[in-house]
């Protein structure tokens, strides 16, 4: 459905929606795994650690990050922004990297935010955020695309 006119429902601007959001997520957490490298939009930058719970860094002020966990951030977005030039590989993308957040976010809520196992230095705010996404993405990646099942028949 990528080549259809542009009034066409879910085409927009010869991209399917679920190709948009795909595209528009993985340029959400690159922009988030940039700037939880930058100091003043992280604050107590100066505590940033490479991983475990003593990166007592916070993204925007509420969520905590380590330099592991921006690195994470920046290959989920390069990968959501690459996969999403097809409409299979955008769905593809929402669908494992919500589910990746969503283990990501029992993960953190299992060990605890002092715990040495929390290697990722995630908070309580990363763990629910992280879920929520996951359930969004997953959402997103089955509805924008299960009109096409009967298509693909």
């Amino acid at each position: 459905m990528t080549t259809a006119s542009p009034h066409a429902h879910g085409v927009h601007f010869g991209r399917a929606d679920v190709q948009n959001v795909g595209m528009g997520v993985g340029i959400l957490m690159l922009a988030v795994g940039v700037l939880g490298f930058i100091p003043g939009i992280t604050s107590r930058y100066g505590e940033l650690m490479f991983l475990g719970p003593d990166s007592h860094a916070m993204f925007l002020g509420a969520f905590q990050v380590s330099l592991l966990l921006n690195i994470v951030q920046l290959a989920i977005g390069a990968t959501g922004w690459a996969m999403s030039r097809t409409e299979h590989g955008a769905r593809n993308f929402l669908m494992g990297a919500g589910a990746l957040y969503i283990i990501l976010s029992i993960f953190g809520l299992s060990v605890g935010v002092g715990s040495a196992a929390n290697f990722l230095s995630l908070n309580m705010t990363d763990n629910w955020t992280h879920l929520v996404l996951g359930v969004a993405m997953i959402a997103c990646g089955w509805l924008l695309t299960r009109s096409r099942a009967g298509d693909r028949a």
